[in-house]
């Protein structure tokens, strides 16, 4: 057979790119390599013994039926805690209302099979999370940015895309947004509300880092703001263990009967024996003093990291002012193209994203995202120093 011209694949996969990212954490496992790539939690901060305790507690308490195959829609009784937590936001969620997932990643691939047919336009920031891109990606959107700035989405460029496109979704992170880690203001996320209530779109609030603030009073959840087009994504990956893949989708019941449909198409169900060791965990252990443990870790992370920039950096570099979340948004002079710079800085042992990635509009290529809950005091100061120097080479 002639094969030369043949391509097995589907058309929705050949133009889906590898994440950078994902990329980047192949090098990034190397030890001598100071990483401020991907969004990791610190390792040192997993609560491991009592994980420990937590897993052996449900096997004697529930033995071989741990192992058995479950229901699509997830552990009733994690649900029922997710749905009283909300109750802390003034949300009164209906455990009905919520379908466990493999993570908050699942979350996006099965809104984008439930509801994006090919070209069908979707709104997202500029810069946006790259993750969400890939994964409607696949299924062939046409993508319509919207910038953001300090204070959130620029208001007038999104309502002259709603009055010239017809958008099934809107997506956001509105809590320390990925890649920025900017944060809505009250006021703007009340004017979007607006907007979007004048249509028929659905607002995916994707909130991964909602709980991981530690400067700043919380905003409103858009669920509060427009119920009834609002779906809303959680995650313990970034609070508990990233290895579980355990997140949710909150939706309204219309939506749900489609993700529950694409769920079981999936996967059938996400991992009972993670969900239960994590309920057990969420009885038994204090998760606000867990939070809270984490959060005045990562604000000490995040101003060593801020002092050593502005110390070390050029002076005309811009920062955002994270109040929480994993990130910082690094804006250095036009003249550099941070892609090249990252090329020089691996070889030098110091790995970032270019904010390129990021973009599905206007690229500003000067532009980067730097985690800081990922490495300790001294390797960020060591590693911002020396990457200082490389820009500094590349600024002459």
């Amino acid at each position: 057979m002639n094969t030369s011209h043949y391509n097995p694949f589907a058309e929705r996969i050949n133009n889906v790119t590898p994440s950078f990212i994902r990329e980047i954490l192949q090098v990034t496992k190397q030890s001598d390599v100071i990483s401020f790539a991907g969004g990791l939690p610190n390792e040192q901060l997993f609560p491991i013994e009592q994980l420990k305790k937590s897993s052996q507690k449900v096997f004697e308490n529930y033995g071989s039926q741990l192992l058995q195959y479950s229901n699509t829609e997830g552990d009733l009784q994690l649900r029922q805690w997710i749905a009283k937590r909300y109750k802390r936001q003034n949300l009164h969620i209906n455990v009905e209302d919520i379908l466990i997932s493999n993570g908050s990643q699942q979350a996006l691939d099965l809104l984008g099979k439930v509801f994006i047919n090919k070209n069908d336009p979707i709104i997202v920031e500029n810069p946006g999370y790259l993750g969400a891109l890939q994964a409607f990606r696949l299924y062939q959107a046409k993508f319509l940015g919207v910038d953001i700035h300090d204070n959130g989405m620029d208001i007038t460029q999104l309502q002259q895309t709603l009055s010239s496109n017809k958008a099934k979704l809107i997506y956001a992170v509105p809590n320390f947004q990925n890649p920025t880690g900017i944060s809505y203001s009250e006021e703007n996320r009340q004017a979007i509300a607006l907007e979007v209530a004048k249509t028929e779109s659905y607002l995916i609030q994707d909130d991964p880092y909602g709980e991981l603030r530690f400067s700043g009073e919380q905003k409103s959840n858009f669920m509060s703001l427009l119920p009834q087009q609002t779906i809303l994504l959680g995650s313990f990956s970034k609070t508990i263990a990233p290895a579980f893949r355990l997140g949710w989708i909150v939706a309204p019941q219309e939506i749900m009967k489609k993700l529950v449909i694409a769920k079981q198409a999936a996967d059938l169900h996400s991992n009972s024996f993670s969900q239960a060791i994590l309920y057990q965990y969420l009885q038994d252990n204090n998760i606000d003093e867990h939070l809270k443990k984490l959060n005045h870790y990562y604000g000490q992370q995040k101003n060593i990291m801020e002092t050593a920039i502005k110390q070390y950096f050029p002076q005309n570099t811009k920062l955002t002012n994270p109040e929480g979340g994993l990130f910082l948004w690094c804006s250095l002079d036009k003249k550099i193209s941070t892609l090249e710079l990252f090329k020089t800085a691996i070889k030098h042992n110091i790995a970032f994203v270019p904010g390129e990635s990021f973009y599905t509009g206007k690229i500003e290529k000067n532009t980067m995202r730097l985690n800081y809950s990922g490495a300790d005091s001294f390797a960020i100061e060591k590693g911002i120093k020396d990457l200082a120097k490389i820009i500094k080479t590349k600024s002459n």
